[in-house]
């Protein structure tokens, strides 16, 4: 497969809203020790991209400064090192940075065959949102079977990965949006119960659905007055996982006591920062344990809506307007 010298790519002119994205062209990088390059044919829309646009997010150092954590094509070149990888191999990654382009160098322990039957496009809507559930929802919330969880936002892309895994291995689930169409989607999607925050208190409504026992994990990206909210939500041992604060991470008062009366944990993480070995080893474990059930069609990404990288900045718009249900996707090629 012949590389070429240059790429299109989204550029920023300075920080701000969807208009300072633009199509650029630029040379296409190289993969260094242990690094695939890919050929783009998709890429998805994540929050934490229109952060970065804001300037709020900058990348790691090392990482390329072009938007776009997570892409799917094909492989275009292997760095020096690379092993059960072959030039022309379909694959899907999480990127450090880099994916809103045609050419993305990725770590090789970030990177996974798409699972059986899926195309580029349905690929690229996975590992963002896959490898963050994974992480949060299983590794540090240790969601187990049997037990019951609260997933705010559950039409997103995140909430929309962890209800279906959630259900999946054996949990039962309850979920907040903000419309009654969201709502419904969530409870097609294998929630018990879907609370429209907007018109329900969903601390009650947990409380009723649970007669009064609480949820072991709470899944929340909300942040502000949720954080006290959620702590009430919980059954003794629970968990709060925090991944994201779309409200703020700082509240004016907090109260610790119900997390040592109810032997609470508040835990949270994020994952651009991590080192490739932690993404690596999220990739195995869902290599070996998610992938199958994706390859079976029992649950996998809902797409809402793709738009060529060329409308890049309606893209934006869509996820700032939180009127989707799902992934919004970048078709590259």
């Amino acid at each position: 497969m012949a590389v070429p010298a240059t790429m299109r790519h989204v550029a920023l002119d300075g920080h701000g809203g969807p208009e300072v994205m633009r199509i650029a062209s630029g040379p296409v990088p190289e993969p260094g020790p242990g690094e695939i390059l890919i050929e783009v044919h998709a890429a998805g829309v994540n929050r934490p991209d229109i952060q970065q646009r804001r300037g709020l997010y900058p990348p790691p150092p090392g990482a390329s400064p072009i938007l776009g954590l997570e892409a799917a094509g094909t492989v275009a070149a292997l760095g020096a090192g690379v092993e059960g990888w072959a030039v022309g191999d379909p694959v899907c990654a999480l990127c450090n940075g880099g994916g809103y382009a045609e050419y993305v160098a990725v770590p090789a322990a970030q990177c996974l065959p798409p699972p059986e039957g899926y195309d580029h496009l349905r690929a690229a809507a996975l590992p963002e949102t896959y490898f963050t559930v994974w992480a949060n929802l299983f590794q540090r919330g240790r969601l187990a079977r049997g037990e019951t969880v609260l997933i705010h936002g559950g039409s997103s892309g995140i909430g929309t990965t962890a209800i279906q895994l959630a259900r999946e291995f054996g949990a039962r689930v309850f979920a907040t949006a903000g419309t009654v169409d969201k709502c419904t989607a969530c409870l097609r999607l294998g929630a018990e119960a879907a609370i429209d925050y907007k018109a329900q208190d969903f601390v009650e409504e947990v409380k009723q659905a649970t007669a009064g026992r609480g949820v072991d994990v709470v899944l929340d990206m909300v942040g502000g007055d949720y954080i006290a909210r959620n702590l009430r939500c919980l059954a003794l041992e629970g968990r709060l996982v925090q991944i994201a604060f779309l409200q703020g991470s700082k509240v004016h008062e907090f109260d610790f006591l119900p997390v040592m009366t109810k032997r609470l944990t508040v835990t949270g993480s994020t994952m651009r920062p991590r080192t490739t070995a932690e993404k690596g080893a999220i990739a195995a474990e869902l290599r070996a344990r998610v992938w199958p059930i994706l390859a079976e069609g029992r649950c996998g990404p809902v797409i809402y809506t793709t738009f060529p990288l060329a409308e890049v900045a309606e893209a934006h718009r869509l996820m700032e307007s939180s009127a989707h249900i799902g992934k919004i996707m970048l078709q590259v090629r």
